[in-house]
């Protein structure tokens, strides 16, 4: 597929993005390049191909939901200036 000027200066607009005129060209060959690309890789055959969540086709290996620590709640808001029903106090910011 390719683009003339035209198209891509209105893609550049639509994208809100300021393409000069001595870029115009290049923005031109480098975005029917990737269209044409696009269009080769639509016409491969892929009937039969399971399509894959991952190029690895991989799982991620995931540890034993158990708690692995124990409540120190108490131990560190021991230093706090202000603590309230467990939860440490700040100045309030907004208004």
């Amino acid at each position: 597929m390719s683009l003339d000027s035209g198209a891509v200066k209105n893609i550049a607009h639509l994208a809100r993005i300021d393409v000069s005129e001595a870029d115009l060209e290049t923005y031109t060959k480098d975005l029917s390049n990737i269209l044409d690309m696009v269009d080769q890789m639509n016409a491969v055959d892929v009937t039969g191909v399971e399509p894959l969540s991952n190029a690895l086709d991989a799982t991620q290996r995931l540890r034993a939901d158990v708690v692995t620590e124990t409540n120190k709640r108490e131990a560190l808001q021991a230093n706090a200036p202000a603590t309230e029903d467990g939860c440490f106090l700040v100045p309030r910011v907004i208004e």
